[in-house]
């Protein structure tokens, strides 16, 4: 993609796709079955990658899928639309013979697409992690498998799971302007989502099932560049961030995991949070993760990125010209930003390299333990 960010870790980025055909009936559509795709970002020696194409950043498929869900102006040329763009990995590049690397799982929101947050992963993998991207069909723009097929998504799901829209909106804006306590702003959203968010959290089990079968696959078949004496790491952004606190606090095989700005759907209220975790969140979410706050046994930490929106903690943030919807910090800020919380915490809760973030409130994020 034309200006993103370029890694800065010592390793060079390979890249693979694989899809997993589950066994499993679609719910969303009965009759059909539920296919997972993934895509694989793994630590790659530089001098093994001089000469080597990189790979495309995006398809024409997923750009129509992007395109036909934004409707809005973006920063991509012609070339990009046509799939003639650019990514910084590189297809099937060498493995690094001998070594493996904790395994970190990425889920995109609601309506983006497994390469969504891109940046973010191939900058874990240049630190030393193996990433996996996970794409869940129909509920992503568009979900491509390596047989070439691929599914664009269902808009009818999310636009009946908010019925009734007005209202929904009116409830939803009320709750981000709370200035309650944590306990009383983790009883207005579950007030909330009883009212309108039966569906999402509905399809919490469901994406897990779509996680566990990738990891599956990944502890059958890429054990050669995977050490699962780590445990395994989590986060996403939007409702892939939900799915990352759903599986912490309910998943023994998950380590620990970072949420980006995604609204906690679920029932929590009787469960203790036994995972370190951390809550990446903007100014206007911030009252829609304080469940997370609460009810915990392991550390929990809280980032608040000031001047940004919510799509704007994905690659969008780059593509995106109106900072309504991404946020007015500069992109490269944001990109920086996320990125360190990443890395010094699951550096510290997944490598174990660390004995704590190094991680503080700055220019443009307020951070804190809590």
């Amino acid at each position: 993609m034309k200006n993103g960010p370029k890694p800065t870790g010592i390793y060079a980025v390979g890249t693979f796709t694989y899809s997993v055909m589950d066994d499993r009936e679609e719910i969303l559509r009965p009759g059909t079955m539920r296919s997972i795709s993934a895509r694989v970002y793994y630590p790659a020696l530089k001098e093994s990658v001089k000469g080597l194409t990189k790979s495309k950043y995006m398809s024409r498929e997923m750009f129509k899928g992007l395109k036909d869900s934004f409707k809005i102006p973006m920063n991509y040329d012609k070339k990009t639309a046509a799939g003639d763009n650019e990514s910084e990995c590189y297809p099937d590049a060498p493995k690094i013979e001998g070594e493996k690397f904790p395994l970190i799982i990425f889920n995109h929101g609601y309506q983006s697409f497994r390469e969504g947050n891109s940046f973010l992963c191939i900058e874990l993998a240049s630190k030393g992690y193996v990433v996996i991207s996970v794409g869940h069909p129909l509920e992503g723009l568009c979900t491509e498998y390596d047989d070439g097929t691929f599914i664009y998504c269902d808009n009818k799901l999310l636009k009946n799971a908010n019925k009734p829209f007005i209202a929904n909106l009116l409830a939803l804006r009320k709750l981000m302007k709370l200035k309650g306590t944590e306990e009383e702003n983790a009883k207005a959203f579950d007030e909330y989502q009883d009212r309108f968010g039966g569906f999402m959290k509905s399809r919490l089990p469901e994406w897990a099932k779509d996680i566990n079968a990738v990891v599956d696959y990944a502890k059958t078949n890429l054990s050669d560049i995977i050490d699962f004496e780590y445990g395994i790491g989590l986060t996403g952004h939007s409702f892939g961030g939900a799915i990352a606190y759903y599986l912490c606090t309910n998943d023994p095989k998950y380590a620990c995991g970072i949420n980006i700005d995604g609204g906690l759907f679920g029932d929590y209220s009787d469960k203790t949070l036994e995972k370190p975790f951390m809550q990446i969140t903007s100014e206007t979410n911030e009252k829609l993760v304080a469940r997370g706050y609460m009810h915990h046994s392991k550390p929990v930490y809280k980032a608040v990125i000031k001047n940004m929106k919510h799509v704007g903690f994905s690659d969008m943030k780059y593509a995106i010209k109106f900072g309504s919807m991404v946020g007015k910090l500069p992109a490269d800020k944001m990109h920086e930003n996320l990125c360190k919380c990443h890395v010094e915490f699951f550096d510290t809760h997944l490598k174990k390299i660390k004995d704590k973030p190094d991680l503080k409130s700055n220019d443009v994020m307020k951070f804190e333990v809590k």
